[in-house]
């Protein structure tokens, strides 16, 4: 999995940018857990104190699989809904968990490799319901910043 650049959302370009110039950069964290593969968790690279900061969760390997301390590695992406996809769901083996079927895991798959490169899902638990999204547009972090930071930002493409 590509770690560089760490893409995000508008909403947490400033978390980031914070974590960048106070707390020493970012790190990254890989899921460990089988249920989890493929996520990854932000933290800052080190404590209010300046201390490393610890593993987040016992889900993620005990070391950051990256470390990001430079704004240029930053990029904020624009994402848009492509489609949504009502699942289907079932109690994992232990009884304890609620899982897609395996056909819907399959639709959902279908779906996001559909609809092309950096593409998602989030699951709309309301509407009980996988919700695709595709980056639309991305900028640096550096220039997202320079604008303001203002809500309803429209981000262009780069190359």
């Amino acid at each position: 999995m590509q770690l560089k650049p760490y893409i995000t959302t508008p909403d947490n370009a400033g978390k980031i940018a914070d974590w960048l110039r106070t707390r020493g950069g970012i790190a990254i964290w890989q899921a460990i857990d089988f249920n989890r593969l493929g996520q990854t968790l932000t933290t800052p690279l080190n404590t209010a104190d300046g201390q490393p900061h610890a593993k987040p969760t016992h889900w993620v390997d005990s070391t950051p699989a990256c470390v990001i301390t430079d704004f240029a590695d930053v990029l904020i992406s624009k994402d848009v809904e492509v489609s949504r996809l009502k699942v289907a769901l079932r109690l994992g083996s232990n009884g304890l968990q609620v899982k897609c079927t395996d056909a819907s895991t399959r639709r959902i798959r279908t779906a996001i490799a559909k609809a092309g490169t950096g593409a998602y899902h989030e699951f709309d638990y309301e509407t009980q319901e996988a919700v695709i999204f595709k980056p639309q547009s991305q900028m640096p972090l550096l220039d997202y910043l320079a604008m303001g930071e203002t809500k309803g930002i429209h981000l262009v493409k780069t190359a």
